[in-house]
């Protein structure tokens, strides 16, 4: 085929070759960005044209990115061929392969079609998206008359159709949006098709064309040029006509557009889309608030008998600030060059009464001629944050106008560190600016529960604050802290608070997931960190607040009642009592007990499982509980799901076991087996009563290992088959460590490989007086909790109690271990622990 097409076309056109000047010009010739698109458009025009040759009744017209001289290196080429319909359709077939056909032999992805511009006009009324790619449309060769008059149509019954239309494009957008996600907070983004990318660009260009209202102009298109740039990079990166910015490729990306890493790739990119997003928010509020306009114009001039409707009303919301139309806008007496509070009384406002800020009035804000801030900053602007981040979620659009126009920056230097900055670890959903605002969002609706919710809301603005800086990002958050909280007009006590609760932002929920609660030491170290129970009592709703905006995989019931155990015991301390050891803090459920009497008396393990559906439910008081039903599972299977706004159905499994060699391996192994994923776990010995015990003259103990499990796939296996595998694993009669080298054998090919951090295990000094701490940190794997089990059993310590904890792809285990005489282990042991475990995972 490709010899007789090359015979009817005479060959390539250009001297040299197209496919030869097209790897010179990307290569070798015009200057990266908007220069070197607008030459491979014009290189690909020249080529086009030769290949049409003369058509008196056709014209060869580019539309879509191509029609805007916007090529990158591979992307399609939209091309129309357009005929006047004289001629016979043969020899319009003819001329159309005398084209097509040598874009396909060079590989290149083509979107071609044939029309006479009545079809071209149909096919635009009855699919958006063709009327959207003639609005682009732009002469190559041929008939220059025919793409002139077929344009001025389509713009024409663009601009007559624009009250339908728009709504449609409107609803593509959100569409687009709902499937592919938010660019600005995706870690691998869809360069053209997320929100805030190259295709709502494009439809920005589309309401302009309509008349009906146009986009801020203000970075807009320095936003498609770098969203531009950076698809070109990744073009030339991958070899492939890809959109999706995965996360192997950033590296290469960033270093051919003269970036420092993938993390200043990444902050560039979502600055653009967040640029492109805010535009698009203004620019549809604005069409829907013309076309509802419009709409109303007929019914009110009727009303009125004939006079025109007039200027909207205005109705005051604040000093200086009114609501018209359904904005916020400033009143005609407001001077931002003399107040400067007005910026937050507006931006209040709005928010408490949930309306949008005016576009101009931010603008105002923004600009050189805006009164700046005094430091420290009256208590009348201080007020006026805190009533913002107090307004839930309206507060979110209303911050992201004053980001837009750079006012939170002006107010507030050190937030620019953080602006836009991405999080690599995938629990969160968010950057970290965003993710301090939704924190807020999420406080705001925990404020009735401390005594200083104006502390809460801005420690929750804070907390991550110093991720901009190097080092521990609480420990440099406190130093910001400090200073940004003498910037806002707190006093020395507001201060220390403000900063302590950054600084130990992570400290209970670390703690209570990761940490013996029954170890004295836990609670005298949190105690003393915190200082008041005033600051305890806020750091608890900061807590909770901040893993709420993390993302789903941060918090569950599950957390939150450990959570609030260790709050319960700090606050004891703090309000003198003595600090509880072991046997007294958490004393065993009567169905512990029963357990344990069960396993005494049978020699072996005892299982019990309980489903429990945790919802979400937002309360002003106590800790956030999901409704739970629970009912034994005597060898019934229970499906577990996930559900919209709903953790997944957490199983408790409670399994007592006399105390003996090698139970934590083999539990977890067991667990493995049966593809039931671990969520989190501890183990603890729990003391028969001695009326069950008999005879025994020393005290009789069981093991409790208490679970929260997931069923990989399906539904859970049955207790009674958990309970036989694990007494054979007990026994030795069942291999654990063979079955689940025979399953990774088998399947771990079909595993997508994850480049991930080498696994660590580490000490943590000072933690515990009875026992020594050891964590390890390891991307979550099917047998890795058995693996960990086996080489502390192999190393000959004692586990007395472990605290498995897992955050969406990552484990963070702690293990309490003492050595044969049942006392902490000395340090070159412990060292030599912490390398030996480390090792076993790979690390």
């Amino acid at each position: 085929m490709t010899d007789s097409v090359r015979t009817k076309t005479g060959g390539d056109p250009l001297p040299g070759g197209y496919a030869a000047a097209r790897l010179r010009l990307l290569h070798e010739g015009a200057a990266a960005g908007p220069p070197r698109r607008t030459a491979l458009a014009a290189l690909t025009d020249e080529w086009l044209s030769a290949l049409l040759g003369p058509a008196p009744t056709a014209a060869l017209v580019a539309v879509g990115g191509y029609g805007r001289g916007e090529l990158s290196p591979r992307s399609d080429l939209d091309v129309l061929l357009l005929h006047d319909g004289s001629a016979d359709p043969r020899e319009i077939a003819a001329l159309a392969d005398r084209v097509w056909y040598p874009v396909w032999d060079m590989g290149l992805a083509l979107d071609h079609s044939v029309r006479t511009p009545a079809e071209a006009s149909r096919a635009a009324a009855h699919d958006l998206k063709v009327h959207l790619g003639l609005l682009d449309a732009r002469h190559i060769a041929g008939d220059a008359e025919l793409t002139a008059a077929l344009r001025a149509t389509a713009y024409a019954d663009w601009r007559a159709q624009a009250p339908k239309r728009l709504p449609e494009l409107l609803e593509l957008c959100a569409e687009r949006a709902r499937r592919h996600g938010e660019l600005r907070f995706l870690l691998e983004p869809d360069l053209k098709e997320a929100r805030g990318g190259l295709r709502d660009a494009t439809a920005l260009r589309a309401v302009a064309a309509s008349w009906i209202a146009d986009a801020p102009r203000e970075g807009l298109e320095a936003a498609r040029t770098r969203l531009l740039d950076t698809r070109d990079a990744l073009h030339l990166a991958t070899g492939r006509a890809t959109d999706r910015l995965a996360l192997q490729e950033q590296p290469q990306v960033a270093a051919d557009l003269g970036m420092l890493d993938a993390d200043t790739l990444l902050r560039r990119v979502y600055e653009a889309a967040r640029a492109v997003s805010y535009a698009s928010d203004v620019t549809w509020r604005e069409v829907e608030r013309v076309l509802r306009a419009r709409s109303a114009r007929p019914r009110l001039r009727g009303l009125l008998g004939g006079r025109g409707a007039g200027e909207g009303e205005r109705s005051p919301l604040a000093e200086g600030v009114v609501e018209q139309d359904g904005e916020v806008v400033l009143a005609r007496t407001a001077r931002p060059d003399r107040d400067a509070v007005l910026p937050l009384r507006a931006a209040a406002a709005a928010a408490q009464s949930g309306l949008p800020l005016s576009p101009h009035a931010v603008r105002r804000f923004g600009a050189p001629t805006a009164a700046p801030m005094p430091v420290p900053w009256p208590a009348e602007a201080r007020e006026e944050l805190v009533t913002l981040l107090g307004a839930g979620e309206s507060t979110v659009p209303v911050w992201e106008a004053l980001e837009a126009e750079g006012v939170v920056s002006r107010l507030l230097p050190d937030w620019e560190r953080v602006r836009c900055r991405p999080q690599r670890n995938p629990v969160h959903r968010w950057t970290v600016d965003r993710h301090l605002v939704e924190t807020a969002v999420r406080a705001a609706a925990l404020t009735r529960r401390v005594g200083r919710p104006d502390l809460l809301l801005v420690a929750a603005l804070l907390h991550d604050i110093g991720k901009g800086w190097p080092g521990d990002h609480s420990v440099s958050g406190e130093t910001i802290a400090r200073d940004v909280a003498v910037r806002l007009g707190f006093d020395r006590a507001d201060t220390a608070v403000l900063a302590t609760l950054v600084r130990h932002h992570l400290l209970l929920i670390d703690t209570a997931t990761r940490r013996d609660l029954d170890d004295p030491a836990t609670v005298r170290a949190v105690s003393e960190a915190v200082g008041s129970g005033g600051t305890l009592e806020l750091l608890h709703a900061l807590t909770e607040a901040d893993a709420l905006a993390t993302g789903p995989a941060a918090w569950s019931a599950w957390r939150g009642s450990l959570v609030a155990d260790l709050v319960k015991r700090v606050a004891a301390v703090l309000a003198g009592e003595p600090v509880v050891g072991r046997g007294g803090a958490r004393e065993p459920t009567a169905e512990h007990e029963r357990l344990a009497v069960e396993a005494w008396r049978t020699g072996g393990p005892v299982l019990a499982l309980h489903t429990r559906r945790e919802e979400w439910e937002e309360r002003d008081q106590g800790n956030q509980r999901g409704q739970r039903g629970q009912r034994d599972q005597e060898g019934l299977g229970e499906r577990t799901g996930c559900e919209s706004g709903v953790e997944p159905v957490g199983v408790e499994l409670l399994i007592a076991v006399p105390d003996q060699p090698g139970v934590l391996p083999a539990a977890a192994g067991v667990l493995a087996l049966h593809r039931l994923t671990v969520r989190a776990a501890d183990l603890r010995a729990v003391e028969v009563p001695k009326e069950a015990a008999g005879h025994s003259m020393s005290p009789a103990e069981v093991l409790l290992l208490r679970w929260r499990v997931a069923a990989e796939y399906g539904s859970l296996p049955q207790a009674v088959r958990l309970r036989d595998d694990l007494a054979r694993a007990l026994a030795g009669t069942l291999d654990i460590a063979a079955r689940l080298a025979e399953r990774e054998a088998a399947y771990g090919k079909r595993r997508r490989q994850v480049h991930a951090p080498p696994p660590t295990a580490t000490l943590v000094p000072d933690s515990s007086r009875l026992a020594t701490v050891v964590e390890v940190r390891a991307q979550d794997a099917p047998g890795l909790l058995h693996r960990i089990g086996r080489a502390l059993e192999d190393a000959g310590v004692t586990v007395r109690s472990a605290h498995v904890s897992t955050l969406g792809a990552n484990a963070v285990d702690a293990f309490y271990v003492t050595g044969p005489r049942g006392v902490p282990l000395g340090g070159v042991e412990a060292a030599e622990l912490a390398r030996t475990l480390q090792g076993a995972l790979g690390g």
